[in-house]
């Protein structure tokens, strides 16, 4: 049975500079900081990020615990993924300008889909992948 929780799926990313993902996330997809706990060093130990009905969370990339051995940067696997993020967004265009304009790497270019919306696909300044588009599938092929 699906918890209560007002969102059942959370993306986790590792970031090498979190504090600097962060500020992009927030300046290019339009992420709000719902809580960041900072590290000693700089770092960043948890963080929580949300946009309209959703969220991520993210840290500092680290090489400690049984959690950071499951994962692996982008960069350090050749720039493959195994999962990519899919952010839903009211205005693509204004998205992938800023995504360009924050120096995404640009991976599908913009594009109306024939399943409805419009989307592209680029990689945020770590590498990881971000689909981003404006076809919502919990309203199914209207829009």
């Amino acid at each position: 049975m699906p918890s209560t929780t007002h969102s059942t799926l959370i993306p986790c990313i590792s970031y090498r500079d979190a504090p600097r993902a962060i500020d992009w996330l927030v300046a290019v997809f339009g992420f709000t900081p719902r809580m960041v706990v900072d590290g000693a060093d700089g770092s960043v130990l948890h963080a929580q990020l949300t946009l309209g009905g959703g969220m991520i969370m993210l840290g500092s990339l680290t090489k400690e615990g049984a959690y950071a051995r499951l994962m692996a940067q982008p960069g350090d696997i050749g720039g493959r993924q195994t999962q990519t993020t899919c952010l839903i967004v009211d205005d693509v265009d204004a998205v992938y300008g800023r995504a360009l304009d924050a120096g995404a790497a640009l991976v599908i270019d913009i594009d109306d889909m024939d399943y409805g919306g419009r989307a592209f696909t680029c990689r945020d300044l770590e590498g990881h992948v971000w689909s981003v588009g404006s076809y919502d599938p919990w309203q199914g092929q209207d829009n």
